[in-house]
């Protein structure tokens, strides 16, 4: 049995116990937090789980075997070490860290300890993201063009970080998730308008193969929108997330050539074909994800969202915000993959 702590209780830690409660092989033993009002929540919700006001009750204790962090950003380094130290597998919130330099530290202790981090990107256990992963790796949308995302909404913005560390990680952790190869060069600009952190970005991702993919996270919309569309040499898709049911449709549509002749004599042909609707898996993908994280610790499986994923995504981060300093210079990549690849271990390769 799984005993697992739970540091945090505030938005996402109530979502974190419901599901890790209900998971056969795994049990929550122990909920931290230091404001008593989410303390009280958490006692009222769940009565025969201890509660502590001090985080370390959670992370030194003996019969505790995996910590479940869903704290402030700030706060992931200082606490997944922690628990590493301790022997504690990690599952830690999204974003990973603050810095590559951070998760780097945490991914050689990890091995150092034979421990797993998991960082929870939720929407890869999602049934529209695993059949979008189905359709490009069975060749069905052909070679990718493009990757463009929009995610905005009015709020919440944060007191301590901007747009780009609150909703970019959704995006960057699908794109790295769905797209096989490293981004070679980003570029993003983006402005602040109320407490002085950019609170509208637009966020550029260079890819080999001419693939671009491009964001745009907002949180001064007036209208809530999770969209995504992809494009590929055979077919296209729209994912959105918003919708109750027909989230992901597949557009038979394209541009072809017709001839070999030069670009400016070749016959263009736009085909324009059927509409498809995958059926897609009816799961809560957070849930999903707690059954696989107790099944990597059981089996001593590598995640495809472990602490590697979790780097490469930070590392993206950086350099969004190094472009953004600059005012939309674009940062080349391949110098962090070098660095990347000092610390992807043989048993934490990409995962696919």
């Amino acid at each position: 049995m799984i005993r697992i702590g739970i540091i945090g209780y505030g938005y996402w830690g109530p979502n974190l116990v419901r599901n890790f409660v209900d998971i056969d092989g795994a049990t929550v033993v122990s909920i931290s937090d230091r404001d008593q009002s989410a303390l009280k929540r958490a006692q009222a919700a769940h009565p025969m789980i201890r509660t502590t006001p001090n985080d370390g009750d959670v992370i030194l204790s003996p019969g505790i075997d995996a910590v479940a962090i869903a704290t402030p950003v700030s706060t992931h380094y200082e606490l997944a070490k922690r628990a590493l130290e301790n022997g504690k597998h990690v599952f830690v919130e999204k974003p990973f860290t603050t810095s590559v330099q951070h998760a780097e530290d945490l991914i050689e202790l990890a091995d150092k300890m034979n421990l797993k981090i998991m960082v929870d990107h939720t929407f890869l256990f999602t049934g529209a993201v695993k059949k979008i992963k189905q359709l490009i790796d069975e060749k069905v949308l052909g070679r990718l063009f493009y990757f463009d995302s929009i995610r905005i909404n009015l709020g919440l913005l944060q007191k301590d970080s901007n747009v780009v560390w609150d909703l970019a990680p959704h995006d960057l952790s699908i794109m790295d998730y769905l797209i096989s190869s490293n981004p070679i060069a980003i570029a993003a600009t983006g402005t602040a308008h109320i407490n002085g952190f950019e609170d509208v970005a637009y966020v550029t991702i260079f890819y080999p193969d001419n693939l671009i993919a491009h964001m745009s996270i907002n949180w001064l919309s007036p209208v809530k929108i999770r969209m995504t569309m992809i494009g590929g040499q055979k077919k296209m898709l729209v994912w959105n997330d918003l919708v109750a049911d027909e989230k992901l449709k597949v557009y038979d549509r394209g541009v072809e050539i017709e001839s070999k002749e030069e670009s400016y004599h070749a016959r263009i042909n736009y085909r324009s074909g059927d509409v498809w609707v995958p059926r897609l898996e009816q799961v809560e993908a957070l849930k999903t994800e707690a059954h696989y994280f107790v099944d990597c610790i059981y089996n001593n499986l590598t995640a495809i969202n472990d602490g590697v994923a979790g780097l490469r995504v930070v590392r993206m981060i950086e350099a969004i915000i190094a472009s953004l300093k600059t005012g939309g210079c674009v940062i080349c990549m391949e110098e962090t993959h070098a660095a990347l690849r000092s610390v992807s271990l043989p048993k934490a390769e990409r995962g696919g």
